[in-house]
């Protein structure tokens, strides 16, 4: 009965931290994409100046492996970033700011029409 009960309870771990891994590098992907756009544009104009200064040193594919080591260069950063959130044990639904992945809204302000307060109280 107890191998049976620790069996469960690490398998329950396991699959909590491969889901948060996940949930992890799914948001920091995101966050990448949106909010790194900036960072994204300055690697792709350091990409292209390197890819052109390469040109001269091997023509056949300079490109291919500056945008090569750049891809791989992001994927590697969002894997190691999910891979040590999820090793400190931060999970997702702990981070105030994520509250847009788990469906959870925040009200910011209750939203008043100009012609409320003249037809809100007419009873008819």
């Amino acid at each position: 009965m107890s191998l049976s009960q620790t069996t469960n309870m690490s398998n329950t771990y396991s699959v909590m931290m491969i889901k948060s891994f996940l949930i992890w590098t799914f948001t920091l992907a995101v966050c990448l994409l949106v909010v790194g756009f900036p960072l994204v544009v300055l690697m792709a104009t350091v990409g292209c100046l390197l890819s052109v200064v390469l040109q001269s040193v091997m023509p056949v594919s300079a490109v291919l492996l500056v945008a090569g080591g750049l891809i791989m260069f992001n994927v590697l950063a969002v894997v190691v970033a999910a891979g040590v959130l999820t090793a400190k044990g931060v999970h997702p639904s702990e981070i105030k700011w994520l509250s847009w992945l788990h469906g959870e809204e925040e009200e910011m302000q209750k939203s008043i029409y100009a012609a409320c307060p003249l037809t809100c109280e007419v009873k008819s």
